[in-house]
């Protein structure tokens, strides 16, 4: 985060120059999500929605994204991002997609949609439009369908 200092008046003897963090707008739309979505937002929580939410939709592991942030130089360790991804999945800023019953997924687009996952390629994309459910089935007893996740396995052709 950058930094500006605050120059205090000459005669002024409250201490040196202040130095403030300097709030720009993505900083800010950050901040404004963590909070509505009911998380503080601490230091750990704002380098990585800045990582996931400013660079548009996006499908992250968590290890992809603790690469990102030790290139970004926000130095946080492979827990505190599952941590982090696992909080802001509950808040609901994100989804989960757990594609080959291994490794999850975490997805900036939280709206029920299909993927395919490229076996062997360990990549989650989206699909197009235009895949549709004529009829849900019915929940058991007792329960309500919480969400539905469509996930298409493809691999590639092996050439002849």
């Amino acid at each position: 985060m950058d930094m500006h200092v605050t120059n205090i008046p000459a005669g002024d003897d409250s201490g040196p120059d202040v130095a403030e963090p300097e709030v720009d707008e993505g900083t800010q739309h950050c901040l404004q999500l963590l909070v509505d979505a009911g998380l503080r937002p601490t230091r750990q929580r704002l380098a990585l929605g800045q990582l996931l939410f400013l660079r548009g939709h996006r499908h992250v592991t968590a290890e992809s994204l603790y690469e990102e942030a030790i290139a970004a130089n926000a130095y946080l360790s492979l827990a505190t991002v599952y941590n982090t991804l696992n909080q802001f999945t509950e808040a609901g800023l994100l989804r989960r997609i757990a594609a080959d019953g291994i490794k999850s997924f975490f997805d900036t687009d939280t709206s029920v949609h299909p993927h395919f996952y490229l076996e062997g390629e360990d990549v989650l994309v989206d699909v197009a439009d235009g895949l549709a459910f004529t009829r849900m089935p019915e929940a058991l007893p007792g329960h309500e369908i919480a969400r539905l996740d469509v996930i298409v396995h493809l691999r590639r052709k092996r050439v002849a």
